[in-house]
């Protein structure tokens, strides 16, 4: 058996290639748009022909390269009858196996996070009749199972989760090796391990969600603090289940005065630079997230319509051209172009330049009576501790009406470590806020500094419509 797999950290994707070296056939599992090239690379490497793309479910987070594959190896596109493809495909069902050689893939459908969702036991006649290794894309994960809320209603979901956990992956050997379409960084599910791997018995002993054995139970918990719905979902679903290829964008450099033009119209500009350099000076009315920061697709998904269309504006050309592939990835189309020379080429055509002050945790809290401070973090992070007197509100969350928070009022915005404030105060800024500061180092340089946390319940009530 030949196996591999592809992780891209950014949000979390891993797709896997399996294959008999022996017959030189292989098949991929739920590749990523931006993971074609080094596929094609590593078949090449490898001497291997690629007989199948599989898909285990219709993905909500990010757009699929099985398209490109298909065309590029002339391999067949192999999916759940549930799916819905528009594409030419061959239905699976459970119990189906596909052979190449010595190597079988068993289809298991797991339904729960999508109906159509199917997992797949791999099995290597050369050293037996039992699976070696399941690959579990969004059903169970490392120390967590998916989420049942993206396609269905989250009790329906979750009920039909826990029957594919344990009428079908549980039943598997103790010592299959489990590989799963998500890891750590992914919206799919709650799970922060960044480990790659682990096997069913590791996971039956030691996964929190399994060892609730009452169906009741279960559905209850996994309808518990789930993370936002990515707004963007169904549109990324309907492209991967789509006839039309997806494509990665290569968008315009433009200069100051054609950016300006579109920028005068319906173009948002999308600042990615780090938030020092956002800090220093931005074009007004820019939104921020970084790059090269945490959960770049994600967060961008979160505050940003997928129908807008987007400026660019990076750190370097190179960075910029990164920026829109990490977007077309989740589905971003309109990407208008970037501006070539980033703000330095925006300063020399005598633009417009604005800068936001950051204030340290120290200098904070000497001014903290007469300022709002606004925490955009997670409710769970919330909880474990916050700023005396702090309002809550994440950071996808500031079109919501907040008590106090107006655009005359002094904000100091926090969150951990400093990127999700930057965005915020970003947000506000396009808004019309005029005094806004972000807090440097967010809550992790206020506990450094010795500072005192908040705990819920020995607080006064949040802000009405805020999650405490």
């Amino acid at each position: 058996m030949y196996f591999e797999q592809i992780v891209r950290r950014d949000i979390g994707c891993a797709a896997y290639l399996v294959g008999s070296t022996d017959e030189g056939e292989a098949a991929v599992v739920d590749p990523r748009l931006d993971m074609v090239d080094e596929i094609l690379d590593v078949l090449a490497r490898e001497g291997l022909r690629l007989r199948y793309v599989i898909e285990t479910h219709n993905h909500a987070d990010h757009v699929s390269g099985h398209h490109q594959l298909a065309e590029a190896t002339g391999a067949v596109i192999a999916v759940h009858e549930l799916t819905n493809a528009a594409y030419p495909h061959l239905p699976l069902h459970d119990g189906d196996e596909l052979a190449l050689g010595e190597v079988r893939l068993r289809v298991l459908h797991t339904p729960g996070h999508r109906p159509e969702h199917i997992a797949l036991a791999l099995l290597d006649d050369t050293r037996g009749d039992l699976p070696w290794v399941v690959l579990t894309g969004d059903s169970l994960f490392i120390g967590d199972v998916a989420r049942p809320d993206l396609a269905v209603d989250g009790r329906d979901g979750a009920e039909a989760l826990f029957h594919s956990l344990h009428e079908q992956l549980l039943r598997l050997p103790d010592g299959t090796l489990v590989y799963p379409g998500h890891v750590a960084g992914s919206l799919c599910g709650r799970v922060n391990n960044r480990m790659t791997g682990t096997s069913i018995g590791f996971e039956r002993c030691c996964n929190p969600a399994l060892a609730i054995t009452d169906q009741t139970a279960f559905v209850e918990y996994m309808n518990e603090s789930l993370p936002e719905r990515p707004p963007n979902l169904a549109r990324i679903v309907e492209l991967n289940r789509g006839a039309t290829p997806p494509t990665v964008a290569s968008p315009p450099a433009l200069d100051a005065e054609q950016a300006r033009a579109l920028l005068d119209t319906d173009a948002l500009l999308l600042d990615v630079r780090s938030p020092e350099e956002f800090g220093a000076g931005h074009v007004p009315g820019a939104l921020t997230v970084w790059l090269d920061g945490s959960q770049f697709q994600n967060r961008v998904g979160l505050v940003v319509p997928a129908e807008t269309p987007l400026v660019l504006l990076a750190a370097s050309d190179a960075d910029a051209a990164r920026a829109a592939e990490s977007l077309s990835v989740i589905g971003y189309t309109r990407i208008a172009g970037y501006l070539a020379g980033g703000l330095g080429s925006w300063k020399a055509a005598a633009e417009p330049v604005a800068t936001l002050v950051s204030v340290s945790p120290a200098a904070l809290a000497a001014n903290r009576e007469r300022t709002l401070i606004l925490d955009v973090r997670e409710r769970s992070e919330w909880a474990e501790g916050h700023v005396p007197g702090a309002i809550h509100l994440p950071f996808y969350r500031l079109d919501r009406a907040v008590p106090g928070l107006e655009p005359d009022a002094s904000v100091a915005i926090i969150c951990a470590g400093g990127q999700r404030s930057m965005v915020a105060a970003s947000i506000l800024r396009a808004r019309g806020f005029r005094d806004v500061r972000n807090v440097t180092g967010g809550i992790d340089a206020w506990e450094a500094a010795g500072l005192p946390l908040e705990i819920p319940g020995d607080a006064a009530p949040a802000a009405e419509g805020v999650a405490a």
